[in-house]
C-alpha cells in the first residue's frame, strides 16, 4: 500500500500509476495553530505500507512524515518503508566546526525511533549518511534517468564537470562511464551560500561541458562555475542536479547565466517559472525498487554506475 505526504503527492502518483496501484486514502487535518493530525482512512493491517515524503523545507514535510510512520505502526502495518527521494538536511552530515548539530544523524533517528523498517532514497549528499541507520537502506542514484538524457543530447567534444571539488566523485563517475574528460572547479566561500572565488582545472575550450551536481540551492555556485567555463573558451555549458531545492534568487540566476539548461528529477516539485530549468521523473526508478523490494527481489539491476 503507497500513501503520500502533501507536497510529495505529485510523485506519489506517478509512482502508483508506474505500479498499477490506487494511492492509499489518508486524511491529514490542520488545526488553527499550525499543528496537523494524520489518519488512515482505510485497514493498513499487516500490510507493506510505503509512505512517499521528501524532507524539503519547510521542516512540516519531515513532521508529517514522522506522524504517517507512528500511526502507520500504531495501525498494526506489518512493514514501514520511508520511500524519501530528497533526504533533506544531508548537509549537516559531520562535526565540521565546533559545537554543531549533526542534522542528517538525528533526522536518521526521528525516522528509526517513529518505526520504520526500512529506508528508500536518492543520491544523499554524503553516502556514508546510510551508516546513521540501522535498518537496510536502499540508495538509488539519479544517474538512472539523466545518463540516458546526456547520451540522447549527442554532444560532441563532451566534458563533464565537477562545481566543486566535493563534487569530484559523482563526476569521475559519469566522465568514465561515457568515457570522456573530467574537468574540476575548485572554489572557496565566504560563508554558506557565498563563493568567493573559483578556478577552472582542465581543459574547457572548444568542448561542450556538462556540470553535475547533487543539490542545487542559491545556484550560486553552479552559475559561477558555469560562467567561468563559458569565459574561458567553453562551447556550451548544461548542468545536471539531482535535487532542485531552488532557494531564492536561484530562478533569477539561472535564467541570467551562461547554462544553456539545468535538469533536475522530480524529487522535489518546481514551482517557479526558469525556461531553463527541465525535471526528469524518477517515478519509474522509485516504482521498481518498491515493487523488488515486496517480491524480496535484488535491486542491483537498478544501478547503471
Amino acid at each position: 500500500m503507497v500513501f503520500s505526504g502533501t507536497k510529495s503527492r505529485y510523485l506519489a502518483e506517478k509512482i502508483c500509476k508506474s505500479l498499477d496501484c490506487e494511492m492509499g486514502n489518508m486524511n491529514i487535518m490542520h488545526f488553527a495553530d499550525g499543528e496537523f493530525a494524520v489518519s488512515y482512512e482505510e485497514s493498513i493491517r499487516g500490510s507493506h505500507v510505503f509512505l512517499v515524503q521528501s524532507t524539503f523545507p519547510n521542516s512540516d514535510n519531515l513532521m508529517e512524515l514522522l506522524l504517517m510512520i507512528d500511526a502507520a505502526k500504531r495501525a498494526s502495518a506489518k512493514s514501514i518503508v520511508a520511500v524519501i527521494p530528497y533526504f533533506g538536511w544531508a548537509r549537516q552530515d559531520r562535526k565540521d566546526k565546533p559545537r554543531v548539530s549533526i542534522g542528517a544523524k538525528l533526522v536518521a533517528d526521528l525516522l528509526s525511533v517513529a518505526g520504520i523498517d526500512r529506508l528508500i532514497t536518492m543520491d544523499l549528499h554524503a553516502d556514508q549518511i546510510q551508516g546513521f541507520f540501522d535498518v537496510p537502506v536502499d540508495h538509488l542514484y539519479a544517474s538512472a534517468v539523466f545518463l540516458p538524457y546526456i547520451e540522447s543530447l549527442h554532444l560532441d567534444n563532451l566534458v563533464i564537470a565537477a562545481p566543486d571539488v566535493g563534487g569530484s566523485k559523482r563526476a569521475s563517475t559519469y566522465s568514465k562511464y561515457l568515457d570522456v574528460p573530467l574537468v574540476l572547479c575548485n572554489k572557496s566561500r565566504e560563508k554558506a551560500n557565498v563563493v568567493a572565488s573559483m578556478q577552472v582545472i582542465g581543459d574547457v575550450k572548444g568542448k561542450n561541458v556538462v556540470l553535475i551536481d547533487d543539490i542545487v540551492d542559491t545556484a550560486g555556485t553552479i552559475t559561477k562555475a558555469a560562467n567561468i567555463m563559458l569565459e574561458t573558451g567553453a562551447l556550451s555549458v548544461r548542468a545536471i542536479a539531482s535535487h532542485c531545492v531552488m532557494s531564492d534568487p536561484a530562478s533569477e540566476r539561472i535564467q541570467d547565466s551562461a547554462l544553456e539548461e539545468i535538469v533536475f528529477t522530480d524529487s522535489i516539485p518546481y514551482t517557479h517559472k526558469c525556461a531553463k530549468v527541465k525535471q526528469l521523473t524518477i517515478a519509474d526508478l522509485f516504482a521498481e525498487t518498491i515493487r523488488r523490494v515486496v517480491n524480496n527481489e535484488s535491486i542491483s539491476s537498478q544501478y547503471i554506475i
